[in-house]
């Protein structure tokens, strides 16, 4: 588990995310689009996939 601390950025705040987490999921940061959402009073991010746009 890492702990972070969330910064402002203009009005609204966020975190950042280690270089590791984002080579550990093989997220291009040109292309690749993440899904965000609440469940169970967590935050989940997520790397979209193909399979993610299908019903």
């Amino acid at each position: 588990m890492i702990e972070k601390k969330m910064v402002q950025i203009g009005n609204s705040w966020g975190i950042v995310i280690p270089k590791a987490l984002i080579d550990g999921l093989r997220i291009n940061t040109a292309d690749d689009k993440l899904q965000i959402y609440i469940e169970d009073n967590e935050i989940h991010i997520r790397k979209k996939t193909d399979s993610s746009n299908k019903a």
